[in-house]
């Protein structure tokens, strides 16, 4: 008569300890932080493995890739690391692991096709929160690739208020200065200088000098052998992408452009007049630029020049005529943009030394002031960057590098006064220009 009570509290206590483990693996669920591994970069990025957008780290057939992924930890303590993982082409592979200063090294068994199995890769101690880079290495395969990785899963006290990216977009955030001059200055012309550091200037970078309401003048970083010097107007109207469908009163007119300046129409970004010129600035030398706006009746002509040190005249990159204008040069910014995202993981820099407007009637006026602001990346995804007074007194931007931010959207920053305006003759004459 006993033993049935006996059996029913056995099969309860069963059931309790069964839906207790179960509570604790949901609750060990609850509390993990899955990383897209499409957020990841492949350094050097040769084609060793690839990123894709919705799956992740895909192609990976070479182990000369280092696969990178970035967190920023708001916690100490233990913090666990596991990798969703599919591997269909091979019967096995090792792949190396790297978090905290601590090295793992993992094998992986054969998968069915879309079949990801979760690794567990180890445990590390966090002593103090900052960024962390994962680094993931191929070690040896029997078959064609090392895997695709989904996600790294992270749990432990150190992942409570992890801080990373979510969107496929790798880029690092766009930061601006925007400079405020005296309300009712005509102001005519705009001059800046930016000096970029040796070695912060990877491949993907564009740093703009002069930035107004109507176009923008600046460098490039367009590949590890071509830089250039760009100079863009953007059309009347709000046409975001294709300039065939902007109305010939609406277009920016090409007005001229030095030799060997490169000038067509642009779309995609707003649609305009675009022009560049190739040219191997160099890191570490400072660059100088100069912006003219011209009102006549409806429209106003915008002309940018170049800086030559060694011939010592200014170099035409190009005249535009913006239609439905009219005014003098207005919303004063400079900024540095991450164009494409396989560089985003690299750090940018930029100084800007000296800002100049000359009004409407030829006196020069220093602009010491500025305001920091970012794009909408910098809101949520990104918040490596910078802006400031480097100790010299230029103002700086920095993005990208994966370091802890130093200024704040919205800041206001003063250098000191230079009290050296340009020493230049206005309006520039064509002996005055290099050919």
């Amino acid at each position: 008569m006993r033993c049935r009570p006996q059996t029913r509290l056995s099969v309860t206590v069963v059931l309790l300890f069964v839906g207790c483990l179960s509570a604790r693996a949901d609750d060990k669920r609850a509390k993990e932080v899955e990383v897209p591994a499409f957020t990841a970069y492949v350094v050097p990025d040769n084609g060793a493995a690839r990123i894709d957008p919705r799956r992740g780290i895909t192609g990976w057939v070479r182990s000369d890739a280092v696969i990178k992924s970035y967190v920023n930890l708001k916690a100490t303590g233990r913090l666990s690391l596991e990798l969703l993982i599919s591997l269909p082409d091979s019967d096995s592979a090792t792949i190396g692991v790297k978090l905290a200063g601590k090295e793992f090294v993992r094998e992986v068994k054969k998968t069915g096709a879309d079949q990801y199995v979760r690794v567990p890769v180890g445990t590390v101690e966090i002593s103090k929160p900052g960024y962390q880079a994962i680094t993931l290495t191929g070690r040896k395969r029997t078959g064609r690739s090392f895997g695709s990785v989904k996600s790294l899963v992270f749990s432990g006290p150190a992942s409570r208020g992890m801080h990373f990216n979510t969107k496929p977009r790798r880029n690092a955030a766009s930061v601006h200065l925007w400079f405020p001059f005296p309300k009712g200055e005509q102001v005519g012309w705009f001059y800046n200088e930016i000096t970029v550091p040796r070695g912060a200037d990877p491949v993907h970078s564009y740093y703009m000098a002069c930035g107004f309401s109507r176009g923008y003048f600046g460098i490039q970083v367009n590949s590890p052998t071509e830089r250039r010097v760009i100079f863009s107007i953007w059309d009347s109207g709000n046409e975001a992408v294709d300039r065939k469908k902007v109305k010939p009163a609406d277009r920016v007119t090409l007005l001229g452009k030095g030799r060997g300046v490169v000038a067509h129409g642009f779309g995609n970004e707003g649609t305009g007049g675009h022009s560049h010129w190739v040219h191997p600035w160099k890191a570490g030398t400072t660059q100088r630029f100069l912006v003219h706006a011209e009102p006549k009746g409806p429209n106003t002509t915008y002309t940018a020049y170049f800086f030559l040190p060694a011939k010592k005249k200014w170099k035409l990159i190009a005249s535009f005529r913006a239609p439905k204008d009219g005014k003098h040069l207005r919303s004063l910014y400079s900024f540095i943009e991450n164009f494409g995202g396989s560089s985003g993981y690299l750090r940018r820099q930029a100084r800007f030394s000296r800002q100049w407007v000359r009004g409407a009637k030829g006196k020069w006026l220093e602009l010491t002031q500025t305001r920091f602001t970012h794009d909408p990346t910098g809101r949520v995804e990104r918040k490596d960057y910078g802006g400031g007074v480097e100790a010299d007194g230029g103002f700086y931007l920095s993005n990208g590098g994966f370091l802890p931010a130093t200024a704040r959207y919205g800041d206001t920053f003063r250098r000191p006064a230079t009290k050296s305006p340009p020493r230049i003759t206005l309006p520039l004459r064509k002996s005055d220009l290099a050919e």
